[in-house]
């Protein structure tokens, strides 16, 4: 892996008047934006201008309740700073809600511009012990939840093209290093988040000739849902002095992303601390030819010293 050392220093949140609005008139929504990296997503998206529309249907890390209170505690705390910001309780793994989710966008700020998709869920279980419930819970929520509210943001921008109007949207989707490397226990949540990788990838064939644009981001951040069982890194114990594992170092990636003019498309990135990793689409690495029908006897012979060692999660994640 290319190590690239860069000295460009990220400004942080506070601060905020410093910072050059280069989200200015963008219209963004943000899902699970009421805690963790949503809320910093929303913050920081707000920060540089865009007007935000905080979605999060405030139920527990395993999905169960809700509660409108943290998307509008967000939205005070977007205001406090001169923001512009509205809450939002839609669910989006419903797909008539998700539909009125963009609406709601649309009829509250006149357009959209940013699909942020950031909720989630956990139900961690050995595959031997899951129950129906807790695949299907996690898949519908980490899946659908993304696939939805994209469906219909698709739909509005097609129309928007059409019509005449230009676009310039950007489609943002949360993976994991769990799509990249597994987790033991995490059956349900690695195969939803693996989905995400090939869905941004449609998204971004299908949008060109609109003008969307489609990205994947893998953030190693400290939040409720890694805290309760996540990749081991990502739910590090907390340090004293700068945190690396502070959502907030992930959400200028999702800010440069959403940006009108981002040159990005079709990309997959895992972020944390000031590291940024670009990562592979699955590609061809060795491509063996026969002279006919391959036997049993011709994989002995050239398929074993070829095989690659699979990845692990501390190659994305470098923490003491």
């Amino acid at each position: 892996m290319e190590t690239i050392d860069s000295m460009t220093q990220l400004q942080p949140l506070s601060g905020v008047g410093s910072i050059r609005k280069r989200l200015q008139g963008r219209v963004a929504i943000v899902s699970g934006a009421g805690r963790g990296l949503g809320r910093a997503h929303a913050l920081y998206l707000a920060s540089q201008g865009a007007s935000v529309v905080v979605n999060d249907l405030g139920g527990d890390v395993h999905g169960v309740g809700s509660d409108h209170g943290p998307a509008a505690s967000v939205v005070r705390e977007i205001v406090s700073i001169g923001g512009d910001a509205v809450a939002s309780g839609h669910d989006v793994s419903d797909w008539d809600q998700a539909a009125a989710l963009i609406e709601f966008a649309v009829e509250t700020f006149g357009t959209l511009d940013v699909l942020v998709n950031n909720a989630g869920i956990l139900r961690d279980r050995l595959f031997a012990n899951m129950t129906e419930a807790d695949w299907d819970d996690v898949v519908r929520v980490h899946l659908k939840g993304h696939a939805a509210p994209t469906r219909h943001a698709m739909a509005y921008w097609r129309d928007q093209a059409k019509s005449g109007e230009r676009v310039a949207a950007s489609v943002i989707h949360t993976t994991s290093i769990s799509a990249f490397a597994g987790n033991f226990g995490q059956a349900n949540y690695t195969a939803a988040k693996s989905a995400l990788i090939g869905l941004s990838r449609v998204v971004a064939l299908e949008g060109e000739k609109y003008g969307v644009r489609s990205n994947a981001v893998s953030p190693s951040a400290r939040t409720r849902i890694t805290s309760a069982g996540g990749p081991p890194a990502e739910g590090a114990e907390p340090v004293n002095g700068p945190d690396p594992l502070d959502p907030a170092n992930v959400s200028p990636l999702i800010g440069w992303l959403a940006e009108e003019r981002c040159p990005a498309n079709s990309q997959v990135f895992h972020v944390y601390d000031s590291r940024l990793i670009v990562i592979a689409m699955p590609t061809g690495i060795h491509d063996l030819r026969n002279a006919a029908r391959w036997t049993p006897e011709d994989l002995d012979r050239e398929v074993p010293g070829r095989m690659l060692k699979p990845p692990d999660i501390h190659d994305f994640v470098d923490l003491p």
